[in-house]
């Protein structure tokens, strides 16, 4: 029955990519299907191998203790601000995201990410029959974040038609920023977060090339990567600046999206007589039923991925770690891999923002077309649950 709902869910999925695609007859079914297998065995791997037990182990352990080495820095500026026994969410969770971008930046500044970047990107595009600049976009994406990406790639921005632009703008949605992983490895299980990065990279890629097919001629698949030249400190500051803005905007965005959703659901309960949540969970319960969820669970789910594509993933993971240990671990881990990305409607108006900053017409286009953007990334998170169902 399990793998009657997961086929089920991949057919609804497909189908409703095919419905918003905008060239069906250009759509590629080989690199489709072998990506689809791809993250089927890439989940299994990850998830149910005592070799992907050992990566994810590793890595978890990794930013664990970059954690560690963050959290020596917060301490020291903000020691004693918080009462015995407490974890402020701001100083815990989010204040390391300025560690974790200055190794970034590092990385960067000695071109070990750069090159990493570049020649995976190169080995994507033989897969995904796409670009070799849509394929170093999506592995950038997920390692610099949704925002900064185009930066790397801002000499080739003007040049790009929509469709070749909505791709680069959907992977940037569809992936998150290495610099708060490690924030999101606090909330949900480390495992669930390292397989949604590795499948939405080619979650991405799919329904991208189902919704936005096209072939990108030779002559024109070219990259040119923008690298700015900066010594050593000046980087340092940057990155540093740089971490802390995204810490102070996703705390900010966080206050006014909990109280707003406290505010709406006081509402709502007194009104109706249930929170809004709970009636956005009836109205995504059936995603979440293809998603392999079990039946008596689907409202709850529903409630919690609505909440991500209405504020963001950060207030929905923080939904899920209060009432986790009420739910089965197959709908907890269900649920994490579908909240791994920045799918939500603050996005649209980040990336447009992002690309305007750089190129306002082209800025321009990607508001445009800002609601297919979400439409597809959303999907690519359905996809990714899907995927992750059948191995569960």
């Amino acid at each position: 029955m399990t793998y009657l709902i997961g086929i089920l869910g991949l057919l609804v999925v497909f189908g409703l990519a095919y419905l918003a695609s905008n060239n069906r007859k250009k759509i590629k079914y080989k690199p489709i299907a072998i990506m689809v297998v791809i993250q089927l065995l890439l989940s299994a791997l990850l998830l149910n191998t005592k070799f992907g037990f050992v990566i994810i182990n590793g890595i978890a352990s990794v930013f664990g203790k970059l954690l560690e080495f963050a959290n020596e820095g917060v301490a020291f500026v903000f020691g004693g601000l918080a009462n015995k026994g407490e974890a402020p969410f701001f100083l815990n969770v989010l204040l390391p995201i300025v560690f974790i971008s200055v190794l970034i930046g590092i990385l960067q500044h000695f071109k070990i990410l750069p090159f990493i970047m570049k020649w995976i990107g190169l080995v994507l595009s033989k897969i995904n029959g796409m670009g070799k600049l849509e394929s170093y976009n999506a592995v950038a994406s997920a390692i610099v974040g949704q925002s900064e990406v185009f930066i790397t790639v801002k000499k080739q921005l003007g040049k790009l038609p929509p469709n070749r632009l909505y791709t680069l703008c959907a992977s940037a949605m569809s992936t998150i920023s290495m610099s708060i992983v490690g924030a999101y490895m606090t909330m949900i299980e480390p495992k669930y977060v390292v397989t949604a990065i590795v499948i939405n990279l080619f979650g991405g890629f799919i329904i991208a090339s189902i919704i936005n097919p096209y072939t990108v001629p030779d002559e024109e698949d070219i990259l040119v990567v923008q690298e700015e030249k900066q010594t050593f400190f000046e980087m340092l500051g940057e990155y540093i600046m740089d971490g802390f803005k995204v810490a102070v905007i996703v705390g900010a965005m966080l206050i006014g999206f909990v109280a707003l959703m406290a505010a709406i659901d006081g509402l709502f309960e007194m009104i109706f007589g249930l929170s809004f949540q709970h009636i956005l969970g009836y109205l995504f319960s059936p995603i979440a039923f293809i998603m392999g969820i079990p039946a008596s669970e689907i409202i709850t789910a529903g409630g919690i991925m609505a909440t991500k594509l209405v504020t963001n993933e950060f207030v929905a993971m923080m939904s899920l770690s209060d009432i986790a240990s009420t739910l089965s671990p197959k709908t907890v881990g269900i649920v994490s891999v579908f909240l791994v990305s920045f799918a939500n409607f603050s996005s649209i108006g980040i990336i447009a923002g992002a690309v305007k900053s750089l190129h306002e017409k082209q800025g321009n286009t990607v508001a445009r077309f800002g609601l297919r953007l979400l439409y597809g990334a959303t999907l690519v998170s359905v996809l990714s649950a899907i995927v992750v169902s059948f191995i569960l």
